[in-house]
């Protein structure tokens, strides 16, 4: 773990926008959920009041009594793929490739990936990963992806399902089980799209939806499919000099209707992660209004940033230096969110994509 100013310090001078520093703090590896817990909703949910600074210890299955029934759920339905493929080169040494996303004008086959190791994987090389499947590098990009072609006599979806890993976080220090088909994916997720899951909603059961359904309080969904950079730490001094990659989105028609509805009854827009946030706030039309349809948003939310779409956030407790955790900072103000984080490693609570949750209210 990185080490720093420690979560419960100052932080930046009042008035100064904050250094990345600023957004380190020291985690004991005890800390780090490895695995998720029993049941999902069983995880321990840490409840920060924006305007008081109070925090209050729940259970996750305690959520639907925060909701009030005029509110809106937003949650994100993208579906992790199997995106790992393990195999080896010709002179048999191992190598790995991680589909990103299908390449532009490339067809089904043609995909952007990261490969290890990189340095060997230059264009011409091919990965044998079953006698079905090969991958062969096409092109390498200034940023360190390669261009690949799924080779062999299967379609890539049945390939990647018979053949493909989950590509769990490096974090957890293991490789992928039985149990992370089903426990790394949330209960709704719908649309495949990239390689990480949106790990604020994976707390969720559909009793707990039902629950929420019941109480009247509406719920929607979007997509934004995950990559892996949004999960990479920030390591410019100075975070505006951050580059965040640039990801795929979509509002339905009814999102944005369901969005409007809430605002015109006054009701609160709880945001289920991150990933909810910056969609929202990308397609942002002011008036009460989202824009409906597919997009594209590189939007960096730090502090200071003037939030536009959501009232309440749930979300995870994320790495040091992370582009996630700034923007908990900038929703929920840096000093009570380290504040939290220091109550949470005090109190045991367990960390990162498998671990417990915050929420973040007024």
């Amino acid at each position: 773990m990185r080490t720093g100013a420690g979560p419960g310090s100052a932080g930046a001078p009042s008035g100064a926008a904050p250094k990345t520093a600023d957004f380190d703090y020291e985690l004991p590896p005890g800390r780090i959920a490895r695995y998720p817990a029993g049941r999902r909703s069983d995880s321990r949910l840490l409840v920060l009041s924006r305007s008081t600074g109070e925090i209050r210890h729940r259970r996750f299955r305690d959520l639907p009594g925060l909701l009030d029934p005029r509110d809106l759920l937003v949650v994100n339905d993208t579906r992790v793929f199997p995106a790992r493929l393990l195999g080896r080169k010709p002179t048999g040494a191992a190598a790995e490739v991680l589909l990103l996303r299908p390449a532009p004008g490339g067809g089904e086959r043609v995909w952007e990936a990261l490969v290890r190791p990189g340095r060997k994987l230059k264009p011409g090389r091919l990965v044998v990963v079953a006698p079905e499947l090969s991958v062969r590098v096409l092109d390498a990009c200034p940023d360190g992806r390669r261009i690949v072609r799924v080779e062999g006599p299967l379609g890539v979806r049945e390939a990647l399902d018979r053949f493909g890993r989950l590509p769990l976080p490096p974090y957890l220090g293991r490789a992928d089980e039985p149990l992370d088909r089903d426990r790394y994916q949330t209960v709704y997720a719908r649309n495949e799209g990239w390689v990480a899951a949106p790990t604020a909603g994976l707390h969720f059961t559909p009793e707990l939806l039902a629950e929420v359904d019941e109480r009247g309080v509406a719920r929607t969904a979007l997509t934004l499919h995950v990559g892996t950079a949004t999960f990479r730490p920030v390591d410019a001094w100075d975070p505006a000099a951050h580059t965040m990659d640039s990801e795929r989105y979509e509002v339905p028609g009814r999102a944005a209707e369901a969005y409007r509805r809430c605002r015109e009854r006054g009701g609160r827009v709880w945001a289920v992660g991150t990933t909810v946030v910056r969609a929202l706030e990308s397609a942002a039309e002011g008036r009460g209004r989202i824009r409906r349809g597919p997009g594209t948003t590189d939007l960096f939310i730090r502090p200071p940033h003037s939030f536009r779409t959501v009232d309440c956030l749930i979300t995870n407790f994320h790495l040091p230096r992370s582009t996630l955790l700034m923007l908990v900072a900038a929703f929920a103000g840096l000093r009570a969110v380290r504040r939290a984080y220091a109550t949470a490693i005090g109190a045991d609570y367990r960390f990162y994509s498998y671990g417990d949750a915050m929420a973040a209210v007024p």
